[in-house]
């Protein structure tokens, strides 16, 4: 650009690079947070949990480990998450989908973004043979398990919220559940789960524990109602 001057030039002197800075630019810029991607190496430690799993009927427990990689340590903004997962079993019997698995969900962990998708697909997973009865909730598969666990693990990350109900509605659950039990002079189940015996499963937390309550199905263990 060139600039026209119709005075007389009586002085002149050299601008230094730096002072041509703002105060704005000249202040010393944050660092970058951290984030999860792929590029992302490796540390040489990891800490992470081990789940152990033994489905219905099968002869040989599953351990499930989830590694955790830290970001942004010692920082306001330190997070964890998870980063990796092995499963281990001396049963050989599903080896090759077992590996194939979690290969494929530790390459999701690794790439970053939100996870927890991960969840409800392994939990909407069906065994055509039949799933079974663990800890008073209807488990359909193993997968479903293996995703049961995974849930476990991000929601002590903080990465899923709780069961969506609030103190006062886990009373009122627990208010009915203990009057209905008193009032039908239930059996023990023999599972521990402290639901009446005449219980059904509910569609949406798979848990026997639907019970006709004022004139509606209501699950005493998530609170889903027809009723609303």
């Amino acid at each position: 650009m060139t600039v026209s001057i119709d005075k007389k030039i009586v002085g002149f002197s050299v601008q230094e690079k730096d002072a041509a800075r703002t105060p704005e630019a000249a202040a010393p810029q944050a660092p970058a947070l951290e984030t999860l991607h792929e590029a992302l190496q490796r540390p040489d430690m990891l800490s992470g949990a081990t789940y152990k799993l033994k489905p219905g009927g099968a002869e040989h427990a599953m351990y499930i480990t989830i590694n955790d990689v830290i970001l942004n340590a010692d920082t306001d903004h330190e997070v964890r998450r998870p980063f990796e997962i092995f499963i281990n079993s001396k049963n050989m019997e599903h080896y090759q989908w077992i590996v194939a698995l979690t290969r494929l969900m530790s390459a999701v962990f690794r790439k970053g973004g939100d996870s927890t998708f991960l969840v409800e697909e392994l939990k909407a997973v069906f065994d055509p043979q039949g799933g079974y009865f663990q800890g008073g909730s209807f488990v359909p598969s193993i997968v479903a398990d293996i995703g049961n666990v995974i849930e476990r693990h991000l929601r002590d990350l903080g990465l899923i919220e709780g069961d969506g109900l609030d103190e006062h509605q886990r009373a009122y659950l627990e208010e009915k559940r203990l009057a209905s039990a008193e009032a039908e002079m239930k059996e023990d189940r023999g599972d521990g789960s402290g639901y009446p015996a005449s219980a059904t499963l509910c569609p949406s937390c798979h848990t026997r524990a639907v019970v006709v309550m004022d004139g509606c199905r209501t699950c005493l263990a998530c609170g889903a109602s027809k009723c609303g």
